[in-house]
């Protein structure tokens, strides 16, 4: 089944270039310009979702100014079946949204393909309350159909400023075994890293198109290296002291 998995993965990429290019341009837009003037780029999910914060944190080629969200007991690492019970459990987003340095003008970044559990939307209401401009990374077809675990009957679709649909069907599984009634072949994460990174490109090539000079890593294991990212961590440890 490995040719089956490849080809939906290469037609789930085309689908997201073809329908969510504009968006993404658009939110591209965005990030440059909250980049311009200095602000941040903070990128939230839980369980698998965490992932697209990894993915563009403190890499090669990636921007210095993100801030990845980790709220530990809502990964994998800490118990699995926990930390999805907590990204369901209504309020339990107030025990950290005060630890979070969001400001106004700042980026913030939802991923939730279901969409529909109070975490993320918490956090996304958190956002806009502080001022920053939030946008959802989630499947439509979930919202669609598929009812909201939040008290407000919201998804995250409806209460982010801008939607990017990763175009997953319920159930995220690409590959079925009908007679066996089994599904498999998760194809949320990599639709929504190949999303995260290409926000991140575009926005990049807007600031340079802009004679801005982007905040990029470079790979540590380049000679040189070192005292230009010992710059970049300076530059922006003070509101992210992950770095």
């Amino acid at each position: 089944m490995l040719q089956p998995y490849l080809t939906k993965i290469q037609q789930l990429l085309m689908k997201i270039e073809k329908e969510e290019s504009e968006n993404l341009l658009l939110n591209a837009k965005k990030i440059a310009n909250a980049l311009k003037n200095k602000k941040l780029v903070h990128v939230f999910g839980c369980g698998h979702s965490h992932m697209l914060a990894e993915e563009v944190f403190y890499r090669s080629g990636g921007l210095a100014p993100i801030n990845p969200i980790f709220i530990e007991d809502l990964m994998l690492h800490k118990g699995a079946s926990q930390s999805s019970q907590y990204e369901k459990k209504q309020g339990f987003a107030e025990t950290f949204l005060q630890t979070l340095s969001i400001e106004k003008g700042d980026i913030l970044i939802v991923a939730s393909t279901s969409g529909r559990n109070p975490v993320p939307i918490d956090v996304a209401l958190y956002g806009k309350e502080k001022g920053a401009i939030v946008i959802g990374i989630t499947s439509l077809y979930y919202s669609n159909s598929q009812s909201s675990k939040h008290s407000s009957g919201l998804h995250l679709s409806d209460v982010v400023d801008s939607v990017i649909n990763n175009h997953i069907e319920v159930g995220d599984a690409l590959i079925s075994f009908d007679e066996e009634n089994i599904q498999v072949g998760s194809g949320s994460s990599i639709a929504g890293m190949t999303i995260m990174n290409g926000l991140m490109v575009e926005a990049i090539q807007i600031l340079i198109n802009n004679g801005i000079q982007p905040p990029v890593f470079k790979s540590g294991n380049v000679d040189g290296s070192e005292a230009h990212n010992a710059k970049l961590i300076k530059e922006y440890q003070s509101r992210i002291p992950i770095l």
